[in-house]
């Protein structure tokens, strides 16, 4: 299977671990993508793949329309999409994507977590060339189309790799995982739509270029910091090249 595959499997567990955690995280970009480009997912690309997400992930449809009407709301928080790279304990690199109303804050909590647990948070861009950052999406497959002509169809797309993989809370469904260019995102959407597949869910992913191995002290160490990141409310995803255990 591909390296794209293999790590997210990996990290999967933990980032869809904490129901709460997950539904804040989705909420947030509902209403980042309802504020950009409208509250109607027939006219809002973006949202109505995120609205699946949320099914994906067992969402209720009420904390989904409250996401949705918060965008239209006079009072509502302007959150902004920030990401910050930098290097944790050990020389493992670290990539934190938020999404704040308060970016002052925001720098500054991400700055103390990792001069607490030494590391560094350093410029934006500086890791660009340690991670791929893909478009991902889980589609339900068709029984009238084989996976290799699947894949030469989606080359054109920037596709690079699909697998068989699972999808929801449960890992109760069974879908095909398609992997590309972080750019072709609509282009990907587009033709899936187009084609009648459904789309159970569609995020973007950094995969590391190489993983670096830690001692069992060394990952100690490094969860600790990594755990600060997950648990403040402005972190939307976190990224590194630890090879899990």
């Amino acid at each position: 299977m591909g390296r794209a595959f293999e790590y997210r499997k990996a990290r999967k567990l933990k980032r869809w671990g904490n129901m709460s955690r997950t539904f804040t995280r989705i909420g947030k970009e509902i209403t980042i993508a309802a504020k950009a480009g409208g509250p109607d997912p027939d006219t809002n690309p973006r949202l109505r793949v995120l609205m699946q997400n949320a099914k994906a992930a067992n969402m209720p449809k009420d904390t989904v329309e409250r996401a949705i009407k918060k965008a239209t709301e006079k009072d509502a928080s302007d959150y902004k999409e920030i990401v910050y790279e930098g290097y944790g304990p050990f020389g493992i690199a670290i990539v934190v994507e938020a999404a704040t109303d308060n970016n002052t804050r925001t720098v500054a909590n991400v700055r103390s977590y990792f001069n607490k647990h030494g590391g560094n948070l350093g410029t934006q861009g500086s890791l660009a060339f340690l991670f791929d950052h893909k478009s991902v999406f889980k589609v339900k497959p068709k029984a009238d189309v084989e996976l290799e002509d699947l894949e030469l169809e989606l080359i054109d797309y920037g596709v690079d790799e699909i697998e068989q993989d699972t999808a929801g809370e449960e890992d109760e469904i069974e879908v095909l995982a398609i992997y590309g260019a972080f750019e072709e995102f609509a282009n990907i959407q587009k033709y899936l739509e187009d084609n009648g597949f459904e789309i159970v869910s569609a995020e973007f992913e950094r995969i590391p270029h190489e993983l670096k191995e830690v001692t069992e002290e060394q990952r100690a160490s490094l969860e600790k910091l990594l755990e600060k990141f997950e648990e403040d409310e402005d972190v939307q995803n976190v990224y590194h090249n630890m090879k899990e255990d």
